[in-house]
């Protein structure tokens, strides 16, 4: 039962991902009215950087496919956790009232590091 409700949430935390990357390429979703206004001033300056939202988009689209299977779920944690903790530190910077999404997919990423560490410890054993 366990395996069953880590599949469906990592499932769904995969989805957000992907669909947060394919934003950053098509552009589909509307910006919020209510967007804290040092937040659209840091958006603009990350378009600025051409490269870098594409390179955060591939992470997330790459990370968040990775997230659904289970036989790669161990990496895709690796891909998404550097994206996961700019999200962390802007909502908490920037943008408190996301952080209630943002913890719920820190826990579901912790929940995977907790259920995959056997697969972690090769990278930090001598």
């Amino acid at each position: 039962m366990k395996s069953k409700i880590l599949f469906v949430l990592c499932l769904l935390t995969g989805l957000m991902f992907i669909n947060a990357g394919l934003d950053k390429f098509f552009h589909y979703m509307p910006i919020p009215k209510d967007m804290p206004e040092k937040m659209v001033k840091a958006g603009k300056a990350f378009m600025e950087i051409g490269w870098l939202m594409p390179l955060v988009a591939c992470a997330e689209i790459t990370g968040g496919l990775l997230l659904i299977f289970p036989r790669t779920r161990a990496l895709g944690v690796i891909v998404i956790l550097p994206v996961l903790a700019g999200i962390l530190l802007t909502n908490i910077t920037m943008a408190p009232s996301g952080l209630p999404i943002v913890l719920v997919l820190t826990a579901v990423i912790l929940w995977v590091i907790i259920e995959d560490k056997e697969k972690y410890l090769p990278l930090i054993r001598k």
